[in-house]
């Protein structure tokens, strides 16, 4: 789209004609440069009629190019479609378990097939992950230890894909889930999100962490930041694939977050669609529109037009015919520079 920058410049347009209707050029007589080589001059045709600048340059060209001055001071310019940027509302961190127990084929996918605790996961989480536009996403897994598997990124199908590539074990058979915690406090020391969230999903107790996860939860409260815990499996089981129903309710508890338990895919499925109600999406954009000046082009084609205007003038007085000078003084004009004929 065509816009101008200062449209008010088109304000001027009648300024040259007030400026040639009250304050015309004064045409007074000036002294003359008198030749002495009249005779000679007139001879090798160097004497011929006055041509005036009105002769040269027509006023429907002077308004032309003063039209076309204007048009380039106005400084057009092509607006191009817009350039939308989406600015992250809030950076959340998934915590996911790959300790041995994950393994454990005690779900069911949409076709009722028996699958493992982490296929299930990955189906759910990862459904829930591409929802969530506007936010950062990041991945920790954890076992024996935590990792990161991808840092804060709104590339929301990268995050899916990671989370794919996980398997059972890969972190270690153990589930250190207070040095989880401990990662993603770290890991959003460098965040500047208003919203800052983690959403822990285990199925065991900790029990090989250095910090306690109730610990590493007031920490993390401490700093703003909101966890949610998600227990799923077997509530009856003992050992080390005891769940630790208390643990967690206390991680989310301290954090201001909630606990939720997944005994099944659809208690799994609600869980993560209460988490969406909960987090809510709130995406900001800023857009931008590109500006091309095009200022140059009305320029140009003023300047080619006033140099056509000089080369009709200056090639185009050849054409009169000349003046008598029997009897006349050949002189100079100051003002033109040009050879002008007076009576001696």
């Amino acid at each position: 789209m065509l816009t101008f920058a200062h449209l008010w410049v088109f304000a001027l347009l009648p300024l040259a004609y007030i400026i040639r209707r009250w304050a015309p050029p004064r045409d007074k007589p000036h002294p003359a440069v008198f030749v002495p080589f009249l005779v000679r001059a007139k001879n090798a045709g160097a004497v011929s009629r006055s041509v005036s600048s009105e002769d040269g340059l027509p006023l429907i060209l002077r308004w032309v190019i003063w039209a076309l001055v204007l048009t380039a001071l106005a400084r057009p310019q092509w607006l191009e479609p817009p350039i939308e940027r989406t600015i992250p509302t809030r950076d959340l961190l998934l915590l996911v378990d790959l300790s041995a127990s994950m393994d454990t084929k005690d779900f069911k996918n949409a076709q009722g097939a028996p699958i493992s605790r982490l296929d299930e996961v990955k189906e759910v989480v990862g459904e829930f992950v591409s929802k969530r536009k506007g936010d950062r996403v990041g991945l920790v897994v954890f076992g024996n230890a935590p990792f990161l598997q991808i840092p804060f990124s709104t590339d929301l199908g990268l995050c899916r894909e990671l989370l794919d590539q996980t398997a059972v074990g890969m972190a270690g058979p153990r589930t250190a889930f207070g040095d989880a915690i401990g990662l993603g406090i770290k890991l959003f020391e460098d965040s500047d999100a208003p919203a800052k969230t983690m959403i822990a999903l285990t199925d065991g107790n900790d029990t090989d962490s250095s910090v306690p996860p109730a610990e590493a939860a007031q920490v993390a409260a401490n700093r703003k930041i909101v966890i949610h815990t998600v227990a799923m499996g077997d509530p009856t089981k003992v050992g080390e694939q005891k769940l630790d129903q208390e643990t967690l309710k206390d991680v989310a508890q301290e954090a201001g977050g909630e606990y939720f338990l997944a005994l099944n895919r659809k208690e799994l499925e609600g869980i993560y669609e209460q988490l969406d109600k909960i987090e809510t999406r709130k995406i900001q954009t800023v857009s931008h529109r590109p500006r091309r000046d095009l200022f140059y082009w009305p320029l140009a084609v003023a300047l080619i037009l006033w140099m056509m205007a000089l080369t009709w003038k200056t090639f185009g007085a050849r054409l009169h015919a000349p003046v008598s000078t029997e009897g006349a003084r050949l002189r100079v004009n100051p003002r033109t520079f040009e050879l002008e004929t007076s009576p001696k």
